[in-house]
C-alpha cells in the first residue's frame, strides 16, 4: 500500500466514522424518545387521575410533537458539544497534548532524557521529509505511552509520558517514535481528532442529564418530570459513553498493527519495539495515564491509555502480547519487572542493554548518502515511506552539519537568520543590498547573526537546505505573533528584491509559511475539493511550465521539458495541458495554482507529482538540485517526500 492508498483509505476511515456516528445518533435519539415517552405519558396519566377526569388519557408509541421535540434536543445537544470540542482542538496537536497536561520541550534543552528524545524525533523526521514537531512531554504519568496528533504535518506534536522518556533505552524509544511517525504519516492524525469531537458531543447528553437531575417540581400534585428525565438522560450518556468506546475501538485497533509494522520497517530493529512493549506489560503502572482527559484521546496512544474493558470488547488497542508476537515470534509471554527507581536508563531490574547506534553502523557518510543523479520512477514509491537507509542518512545528514548551524536551528534569533541567509543571492553586489533591506525589515542584531553564519551555511549542501529548514520550525514557532509578522515580510522583501523569478526562492518561502501560519494565523489543512483532474488542467499547466523553465536554458527546451509531463498527466486528465510562456507562470500564478492543487484529493496529487518528475527529468535523469525542489513541492502538496539515496538513482 503506497502513500496515496494509505490517504485514500484515512479518507475511508473518515466515511466510517460518519457512519458509526450517525448510527449513534440515531439509537441514542430513539432511545430518549421512548423514555420522554413513558416519563411525559405517566406524568400525564397521574395528573388526570388527580383531577378526577373520566377520560383516560390514551398513550401510543407514536408522539410526532414529542418525537420533533427529542430529535431537534438531542441533535442540538450533541452538535453543540462536537462543535465545541472541535474548535477547542482547532490549534492542532498543541492543544491535545496541554488538555492532558504536556509541557513543551524546548528545542535547544541539555537535559540528558530530552535531548535523546529531541535526537531521536529529529532523526526521524528528517528521514521521513517532514518538518520537526513540537514535543511535550506528560511530566506526572509515570507510565509508558505517547502519541502523535494534529490536523497535519505543519501542526503535527509528538507527546510522550514521563515513564516513557525515562524508562525506554534509545532503541525502544526509536521504536515507539516510528510507530507514532506512521500516524502522521498514514493521515491518522487528522480522524482522531475528529473522533474527539464526535466522542464528546455523544457524551454531552450525560451532561444535560446531570442538569435536569438537579431541577425540582412545585407540589405532589403538579409533579416535575424532568429531573426523572435528567436520570434517564444520565442512564443513556452512559450509554454514549460505551458506544464512543466502541467508535474509538473500531476506527483505531487495526491500525495500531501497522503502525507497529511500519515502525519495525523504518528501524530495522524489531527488539527496540519489542522490548517498548514489554517494559509495559512489566511496569506496574503499566500504560495508563492518570490525566482528566485521558479517556478522550485514548484512540491517540501507543497503548491502552484507560484501563481494559470487559471483554476487550471496547479496548482501543489489541493485547500487548499479540502487537509482540506479531513483530517477535519467539516471546514467550513473560513481562520482565520494570521499576520507575531503575532511573533514566529504562532497565528491567539486573538487566543492561546494549545501546545500538542510530545510524545502524555509526556514523554513515553522507557523501555517500547524496546522489548527483535521481531516477525519475524512483520519486512516487518515495512518498510517505521511510527506510531504514533514510533513517541512516538522516543521522549523517544531522552530523554533517557545523555546530554553528545545529545551535542556531535551535534558537528563533538563529533559525530566522538561516531562512535568511538561504534566500540570499550568490551575487555579492546583490547580496549586499539584501543585506541592507534585511536591517531595515528587521534589525541590525538579524543582519550579524544571519553574515555569522553565512560561512558555515554556504558549506551545507544544496540536498540539506530543505531538511534544515525542517530542523529550524520548532524553534521559529517560538515567534511572538509580531515577530512572525515581521519574519514573514522580511522573507518576502529578500524574495522580490532581485525581481526575478526563482522557483526555489518561492518554495521555501512556501513551506516555512506553511508550516507556520496553522500557529500564528490560524490557518486550516485545505479541504478536498477536486476529486476530478480536469477543473485543475490549468493550474498543472502553470505549475509544469514553472518547472520546465527553471531546469531549461532556453525556451524550446523549456517546452520539450513541459511535453514530457504534460503528456502522461494529458493520459489521466482526458486533457493534456498547454505550454505557458514565461510571463504566464510567474510567481503569483504558481502560488494560486498550489492554492487549488492542494485542495485535490490524494489520487490527482499522485499524478501531478509524477508529471513533475517527468518534466525535471526531461534528459532522463533528475539532479539533486531538482530533486530538492521536487521534494519541496511534494511539501507544498502534504505529500510527505523522503530524502534520495544512492540506491534509487
Amino acid at each position: 500500500m503506497d502513500f496515496f492508498e494509505r490517504q485514500e483509505k484515512a479518507h475511508h476511515n473518515t466515511k466510517l466514522l460518519v457512519a458509526y456516528f450517525v448510527t449513534g445518533v440515531a439509537l441514542l435519539t430513539v432511545a430518549v424518545y421512548l423514555a420522554s415517552l413513558l416519563i411525559f405519558a405517566g406524568v400525564a396519566s397521574r395528573h388526570h387521575r388527580y383531577q378526577d377526569h373520566d377520560e383516560q388519557s390514551q398513550v401510543g408509541l407514536w408522539n410526532p410533537q414529542l418525537f420533533f421535540g427529542v430529535l431537534v434536543g438531542t441533535l442540538a445537544v450533541i452538535t453543540i458539544g462536537s462543535v465545541s470540542k472541535t474548535a477547542e482542538l482547532a490549534r492542532g496537536g498543541s492543544a491535545v497534548a496541554e488538555m492532558l497536561g504536556g509541557r513543551l520541550v524546548n528545542s535547544n534543552t541539555t537535559d540528558p532524557d530530552e535531548r535523546k528524545l529531541m535526537d531521536v524525533i529529529e532523526e526521524m523526521a528528517l528521514a521521513s521529509g517532514v518538518p520537526v514537531p513540537h514535543v511535550y512531554v506528560l511530566d506526572n504519568e509515570n507510565g509508558i505511552n505517547a502519541f502523535a496528533a494534529g490536523h497535519s504535518t505543519s501542526d503535527a506534536v509528538v507527546t510522550v509520558t514521563q515513564g516513557c522518556m525515562k524508562l525506554l533505552t534509545r532503541d525502544e524509544l526509536q521504536g515507539v517514535i516510528g510507530h507514532e511517525f506512521s500516524h502522521i504519516l498514514n493521515g491518522d492524525m487528522r480522524l482522531n481528532l475528529r473522533l474527539m469531537g464526535v466522542i464528546f458531543g455523544i457524551l454531552c447528553l450525560a451532561v444535560v442529564g446531570r442538569i435536569l437531575l438537579q431541577m425540582r417540581g412545585g407540589s405532589s400534585r403538579d409533579r416535575n418530570a424532568l429531573p426523572l428525565l435528567g436520570l434517564v438522560l444520565l442512564a443513556l450518556g452512559w450509554i454514549g459513553v460505551v458506544f464512543g468506546r466502541l467508535i474509538q475501538a473500531a476506527v483505531s485497533r487495526q491500525r495500531e498493527f501497522l503502525a507497529d509494522a511500519s515502525s519495525v520497517q523504518f528501524t530495522r530493529n524489531p527488539a527496540g519495539l519489542s522490548g517498548a512493549l514489554q517494559k509495559i506489560g512489566g511496569l506496574s503502572y503499566g500504560s495508563k495515564l492518570a490525566a482528566a482527559h485521558a479517556d478522550e484521546a485514548s484512540h491517540m496512544f501507543f497503548s491502552n491509555g484507560v484501563g481494559s474493558s470487559l471483554f476487550g470488547l471496547m479496548d482501543t488497542h489489541p493485547p500487548l502480547e499479540e502487537r509482540i508476537r506479531a513483530i517477535d515470534p519467539t516471546f514467550d509471554g513473560k513481562f520482565p519487572r520494570v521499576s520507575i527507581a531503575d532511573g533514566g536508563a529504562g532497565l528491567p531490574a539486573g538487566q543492561e542493554a546494549p545501546q545500538r547506534s542510530p545510524a545502524g553502523s555509526g556514523g554513515a557518510s553522507l557523501a555517500g548518502l547524496a546522489p548527483p543523479v535521481i531516477a525519475s520512477q524512483s520519486v512516487l514509491p518515495n512518498l510517505g515511506t521511510a527506510t531504514t537507509a533514510h533513517l541512516r542518512h538522516a543521522v549523517a545528514l544531522r552530523a554533517s552539519f557545523p555546530p554553528s548551524i545545529q545551535n542556531a536551528a535551535r534558537d528563533p534569533l538563529g533559525a530566522s537568520a538561516l531562512i535568511y541567509g538561504m534566500l540570499l543571492s550568490s551575487e555579492p553586489e546583490q547580496r549586499n543590498k539584501q543585506l541592507q533591506l534585511l536591517s531595515q525589515a528587521t534589525s541590525d542584531d538579524i543582519r550579524r547573526e544571519t553574515e555569522r553564519l553565512l560561512p558555515d551555511l554556504e558549506c551545507v549542501a544544496a540536498n540539506a537546505k530543505l531538511p534544515l529548514v525542517d530542523l529550524t520550525l520548532p524553534a521559529l514557532r517560538h515567534f511572538s505573533p509580531a515577530q512572525y509578522q515581521q519574519f514573514s515580510q522580511a522573507i518576502q522583501t529578500l524574495i522580490e528584491n532581485d525581481g526575478k523569478i526563482d522557483l526555489h526562492e518561492y518554495v521555501l518561502q512556501k513551506i516555512v509559511l506553511r508550516h507556520l501560519d496553522p500557529q500564528f494565523n490560524g490557518a486550516r489543512k485545505p479541504v478536498i475539493q477536486y476529486y476530478a483532474i480536469r477543473p485543475l488542467v490549468p493550474d498543472c499547466a502553470v505549475l509544469l511550465s514553472a518547472l520546465a523553465y527553471a531546469g531549461a536554458d532556453d525556451d524550446a527546451r523549456a517546452e520539450a521539458a513541459f511535453r514530457q509531463g504534460a503528456r502522461q498527466l494529458g493520459c489521466n486528465a482526458g486533457a493534456e495541458p498547454g505550454f505557458m510562456h514565461s510571463n504566464q507562470c510567474d510567481l503569483p500564478q504558481v502560488d494560486a495554482a498550489l492554492n487549488r492543487l492542494c485542495q485535490a484529493a490524494p489520487q490527482i496529487k499522485k499524478s501531478l507529482l509524477g508529471a513533475c518528475a517527468l518534466t525535471v527529468a526531461a534528459d532522463g535523469v533528475i539532479q539533486e538540485t531538482e530533486a530538492e525542489l521536487l521534494r519541496a513541492i511534494a511539501d507544498t502538496l502534504d505529500c510527505p517526500m523522503p530524502p534520495f539515496l544512492q540506491s534509487e538513482g
